[in-house]
């Protein structure tokens, strides 16, 4: 008998190296093995036996990855000593792959942070670049047994082709279901007449081989996926949802050949192919129907990023990011997310990479370097020319980073319980059934048993709760409520308190009556104040921009600082500038009242008093919201609380001169008490309020307000719809229980017919894709009702 490698599994042919009292087949898996155990993460081979998979000792060289150019093209972000580059690793197979390579920063100091797409059979990896060279880190991962596939000709990540190996197969499994079923229809006319016939009986076992020779590739091609499947699920001792199918499919083919041979009958060899054709069918149709559900959508569908254009003479325009082209100028300001790859044109930049890094160190940028689209400015007002087409999932990427760090919900954890227990069941049925007809009817037994092993089937189950919600991302989509992923939708019906900050929230952001007071400002100074507050995304800075009346000036600011909840100064042509409360500019607060106070060179020059502006039809919102406790925050002071009060008469409680520190501790006091929180408020300013939160909502108009904090952006006139996207996330949780109860019901009713032998096996390999057909239509056609009763 064979010894198999400790770490990889093969069978040990040539050389056997005895280590630590296990037995390996090369040294690679013998130093994989000794790496793990140094590092203490000896947990991989308990996740998985035999799970490793073997280096390759003679690897090719990755030197090449080191010049300059090649480097520029593999990594999708290269910055101070911080790259960021994307592996394809076809070898990743399984919960320990993942377990492992996720845990590289553990192997390798210079690896930051590693993340493993399953799906896609990719690894992305941050590493310092200074002390670990790309070619290293390529050797690193064939060392270990994952071996990088780097193809430069695709380095610029065009779109995966449609994989046509499932539909060969269905093909093949078509083309012998057809002409099986033509070849068996003589010996099924005499059985049916009852009268025999001496040519057919003379040919008879010529086409029951010829439909042998046509099923065998049937069940060995066409049928693989679901061997393979079976076999890894039980050599990782796991019995998944193929087992058993697997096992009816081998009991009909073997049985089909025994008959033959003994010619004790035609066998079910048409049926077998029938089945299959059947399956495969249901398998692409599920297959075409995810990847037109693929929530790896570019940014076109996904959220509204606007940017601000610059055209060559200085004026502004608001376009979506999807328009962009190469050499177009974009301003961005403070706080707000670079959304392109681009060069710096003008400004000081300081850069803060931690959406794409995780670590919130900023670099500065002077005029001529390059900025790479996903990080953050802080400081004063850059202009970019934009160097390389918009990526149309990096930026959905990345603000999806976080999500796979989030626990399973109640949801996920009912499916995933119900999936385990499911085969089990169906195998213990399965052997009470055979025992029985054994008894009564040997012959049927064959059938039953491999109707019930085709019948049962949880797959309606697991598309109740992605189809459901995948819909319904895309109704809320289409009505400008944009979600982050379908975790949300779940997290969002479960929400009992809303918290609304004010300014920009549930007041227009550039509708405000303004009027000031103080001394007389000259044209010079309104156009260096304009030029200082164009450099702020604050919801008053915006308004002020707008009302002051001068000609749109393009002044560089220097020494920009902008001190969160109170201000920010800059130099505007050698004059030093504050903007903000009264105290930031040594000013007292005289009067309860919205004001931005202004100071020139430490001498106070004026106020600007601001009369809020509240959107329409506010009052009707907040009557809508009854079940839900409301709240408002406000960084301003109380001077419009009575106003506010009228709005919303049952508020629980108004908070004002919030910084936005205040607001995330206050959202962390309502989850203390087990209230599920959704905070409505500005994507940039609100940015640590938005991510404590259960549900985050960012409100935007027609602005660059994309933050990572976010887990839904709204449109900001849709905020008094905000009711009709609640109810539709109670209505889609409600669609997937319906969902669950038909799948069960499926099961139920299909298998008391099976156990009983009223089903034979091919109708249950049609009865098996139609359920999950069904479940497909019905979910289309509840959330399409339910949404045409919400948005005309």
């Amino acid at each position: 008998m064979s010894e198999h490698c400790y770490h990889c599994g093969q069978s040990i042919e040539k050389e056997k190296i005895n280590f630590d009292e296990k037995v390996f087949c090369c040294n690679g898996c013998k130093s994989v093995y000794e790496i793990l155990n140094m590092h203490q993460l000896g947990n991989f081979y308990t996740l998985n036996k035999n799970a490793g998979t073997r280096p390759d000792e003679n690897s090719t060289q990755f030197d090449y990855l080191d010049t300059a150019e090649i480097f520029e093209k593999v990594t999708d972000f290269s910055e101070g000593s911080t790259s960021l580059v994307t592996f394809k690793i076809p070898v990743i197979h399984c919960s320990s792959c993942i377990w492992l390579l996720e845990s590289l920063h553990t192997l390798n100091e210079h690896i930051k942070y590693t993340q493993v797409n399953f799906t896609r059979k990719t690894l992305q990896i941050s590493f310092n670049h200074q002390e670990l060279k790309l070619s290293e880190l390529a050797k690193f991962l064939t060392h270990l047994g994952y071996k990088p596939v780097i193809n430069l000709e695709t380095a610029d990540k065009i779109e995966e082709k449609l994989d046509k190996t499932l539909l060969i197969k269905l093909a093949i499994a078509g083309f012998a279901f057809g002409n099986g079923m033509f070849f068996s229809y003589p010996e099924y006319a005499q059985e049916l007449l009852g009268s025999k016939d001496i040519w057919m009986d003379s040919y008879k076992n010529l086409f029951r081989f010829i439909m042998f020779l046509l099923a065998t590739p049937v069940v060995f091609y066409s049928a693989s996926d679901y061997f393979k499947s079976a076999w890894f699920g039980l050599k990782n001792k796991i019995v998944n949802i193929d087992v058993p199918i697997v096992l009816g499919i081998i009991m009909l083919y073997g049985r089909s050949i025994y008959e033959v041979l003994t010619d004790y009958g035609p066998g079910y060899f048409d049926t077998l192919c029938g089945l299959l054709f059947f399956m495969l069918l249901g398998k692409t149709f599920q297959k075409r129907t995810y990847s037109a559900l693929s929530y790896d959508r570019d940014y076109k569908s996904f959220y509204p990023i606007a940017v601000t254009k610059i055209d060559f003479e200085g004026h502004q325009q608001n376009i979506l990011l999807s328009e962009l082209k190469i050499g177009d100028r974009i301003m961005v300001r403070n706080q707000e997310i670079i959304p392109v790859d681009a060069i710096l044109i003008s400004g000081e930049g300081n850069i803060d990479n931690s959406f794409i890094t995780g670590e919130s160190a900023t670099i500065a940028k002077q005029p001529g370097d390059k900025i790479f689209a996903g990080g953050k400015q802080s400081g004063s007002v850059l202009e970019l020319e934009v160097i390389k087409n918009v990526d149309q999932s990096y930026l959905t990427q990345l603000w999806n980073k976080e999500a796979f760090k989030k626990h399973e919900t109640g949801l996920d954890n009912l499916t995933n319980t119900i999936s385990k227990y499911f085969t089990f069941i169906i195998l213990g049925i399965t052997l009470l059934a055979a025992i029985y007809w054994i008894q009564h009817d040997f012959e049927k037994m064959f059938q039953v048993v491999a109707a019930i092993l085709i019948i049962a089937c949880p797959c309606a189950l697991a598309l109740s709760a992605p189809f459901t919600f995948g819909h319904i991302m895309r109704i809320m989509g289409r009505n400008h409520f944009y979600v982050k992923d379908t975790l949300t939708i779940e997290k969002l019906s479960k929400i009992d308190t809303l918290v609304f900050d004010k300014t920009g929230t549930i007041t227009h952001h550039k509708k405000s009556n303004i009027h000031y007071i103080g001394d007389t400002l000259s044209e010079f100074d309104l156009s260096n104040i304009k030029t200082l507050v164009k450099n702020s995304n604050h919801p008053l800075s915006k308004s002020l921009y707008e009302y002051l009346e001068v000609e749109d000036p393009y002044f560089p600011t220097d020494d920009f600082i902008d001190t969160p909840g109170k201000g920010y100064q800059a130099k505007v042509r050698s004059q030093c500038y504050k903007v903000g409360s009264a105290g930031f500019v040594g000013q007292q607060a005289q009067n309860l009242e919205t004001a931005v106070y202004i100071s020139k060179n430490d001498q106070f020059l004026g106020k600007f008093i601001f009369k809020n502006e509240y959107r329409n039809h506010l009052q009707e919102m907040f009557d809508q919201l009854k079940d839900y406790q409301i709240d408002i925050l406000s960084g301003d002071n109380a001077s419009e609380e009575n106003q506010l009060k009228k709005v919303a008469p049952r508020v629980a409680e108004m908070r004002f001169n919030q910084n936005p520190e205040d607001k995330l501790n206050y959202i962390q006091e309502l989850q203390n008490k087990g209230q599920k929180v959704a905070m409505l408020g500005d994507g940039l300013n609100d940015a640590g309020a938005l991510k404590q939160s259960n549900v985050g909502i960012a409100i935007a108009d027609d602005t660059n307000a994309f933050t990572p904090s976010s887990d839904v952006i709204m449109k900001g006139d849709k905020i008094t719809d905000l009711i009709l996207y609640l109810k539709l996330s109670k209505d889609a949780m409600t669609i997937v229980k319906v969902m669950f109860v038909i799948s069960f019901l499926y099961n139920i009713v299909g298998l008391s017919f099976a156990v009983t032998g009223q089903l034979s096996p091919l109708i249950c390999a049609i009865l098996m894709p139609i359920s999950s057909i069904t479940i497909v239509v019905l979910t289309a056609l509840l959330t399409w009702t339910r949404s045409l009763k919400y948005f005309k």
